[in-house]
């Protein structure tokens, strides 16, 4: 059950990473939802995912908090 919230929580930040504050809305979200060693993996997804997006990494600064 968990993997799926995983799952399904990229699959919501692709669909929002059009604008800023959306996605930035949603992965905080995500942070308080996921356990801790899917907030890892989203991390190293996040960072992978951002880098041809660099309106995107505001939001970056919410998963090092």
């Amino acid at each position: 059950m968990a993997r799926a919230i995983y799952e399904y929580t990229k699959t919501v930040l692709k669909k929002v990473s059009f604008n800023k504050e959306l996605f930035c809305k949603e992965l905080k979200k995500a942070l308080k939802r996921l356990l801790p060693h899917e907030v890892s993996e989203l991390s190293i997804w996040i960072k992978k995912y951002v880098s041809n997006k660099p309106e995107l990494y505001v939001c970056l600064a919410l998963i090092k908090k």
